[in-house]
């Protein structure tokens, strides 16, 4: 498979005509999709093969589990039990994963197993950073559309401590003589003030726990979850350049600075598109420190309004190209495993999330997945 994919570009027909050859049951247009999946990613690159191990049982194959959960993505499963299904029935795909016969296909433990070291280890994150520095470098990005969407979870949401009691204020303002209460600054201001090299640092301060959140949707109707919150920036055709999960309770302004930074840090592009959410003066300035155009739906509530301002016209032509990150986080949560978390804790969350966002990656690349 490894020394295929490397003449992929040069034999494309022979290869097909090669491999349809080893799967006499025939290929099916997912299999196909897999198979193009396979050759784009190349999981050898990131995972190491089984070591040889003197004592105890040897160790299952790493690459080929993590083919197993993209299969799982691509073909939309919603368990582990149901892709240890299909891989039991289905010859082509075990094939394809790395397993030749039903025997060797491990229990759902090993695959639980697996996917905590790859979460642990963000195997999956540095898959995709490293597809867009391969893909998409030296490419023009346009328009990078910025939002969130809802992400439920089977999990409780953790209780919180009591607040400490208030101690009863004076009346009054402080006297001359008194300094005055020093207020602590707010997560934006710090993040405007933080270096470019902290970006890490601060997406790692970003609340993570299972949450209560509630967002308007595009009717304008107040919904309300429990779980947790993809934030992603999306490119003119819909690709993803750029995830993060975090609590569902974390508004979406919070996380638009740090996230600006690491998009720039990997693609090049000109406009920023936002809705009314991330109408922030310190959001404004930061982007436009980045080199960048904030294109911003205004936000009627702020700073006293009382009707929402209007968008110039040419900038409000291209803010319809927002309608590719609603594109994107609709596939995602209908075709690539977005409504189908069974896994708990952040880091887990975001792994499961991130290997359909790697399959939409690849399929808007090849033209199978256009949102």
């Amino acid at each position: 498979m490894c020394s295929l994919s490397q003449h992929w570009a040069c034999f494309q027909r022979a290869l097909f005509e090669v491999r349809e050859e080893v799967f006499p049951e025939g290929l099916t247009p997912l299999h196909r999709q897999f198979m193009w999946l396979l050759d784009m990613v190349q999981v050898q690159r990131f995972v190491a093969g089984p070591f040889v191990q003197w004592l105890g049982r040897p160790s299952h194959d790493r690459r080929a589990l993590l083919r197993a959960f993209l299969a799982k993505s691509l073909f939309n499963l919603p368990t582990t039990e149901a892709l240890i299904e299909r891989l039991q029935v289905d010859s082509s795909l075990r094939r394809l994963c790395g397993w030749e016969q039903r025997r060797q296909v491990p229990s759902a433990s090993t695959f639980s197993r697996a996917f905590d070291q790859f979460a642990a280890a963000n195997v999956i994150d540095r898959l995709h950073a490293v597809l867009v520095e391969e893909h998409l470098d030296g490419v023009l990005v346009f328009h990078v559309s910025r939002d969130s969407t809802a992400i439920e979870a089977r999990e409780r949401v953790p209780k919180k401590d009591p607040p400490p009691p208030k101690t009863p204020k004076k009346r009054g303002g402080p006297r001359r003589s008194e300094p005055k209460p020093v207020y602590p600054e707010t997560r934006i201001w710090q993040q405007v003030m933080a270096a470019p090299e902290q970006t890490d640092q601060l997406l790692a301060e970003l609340p993570t726990v299972c949450a209560v959140g509630s967002k308007k949707d595009a009717k304008g109707h107040v919904m309300h979850w429990c779980g947790y919150k993809l934030h992603a920036d999306v490119g003119d055709d819909g690709i993803p350049l750029f995830c993060v999960t975090t609590s569902a309770s974390l508004h979406d302004s919070q996380a638009a600075i740090p996230m600006a930074r690491k998009t720039t840090s990997r693609v090049t592009y000109l406009y920023e598109l936002m809705d009314a959410a991330y109408d922030a003066d310190e959001i404004w300035a930061a982007m436009r420190d980045l080199g960048h155009v904030p294109i911003i739906d205004t936000n009627p509530r702020r700073n006293g309004r009382d009707a929402k301002a209007p968008m110039e016209p040419d900038r409000a032509r291209r803010y319809r190209q927002r309608s590719a990150s609603e594109r994107f986080n609709s596939l995602l949560k209908d075709n690539y495993g977005g409504r189908t978390v069974r896994v708990r804790g952040k880091s887990k969350v975001h792994t499961h999330l991130m290997l359909g966002v790697i399959v939409i990656f690849a399929g808007i690349l090849q033209g199978w997945a256009a949102p």
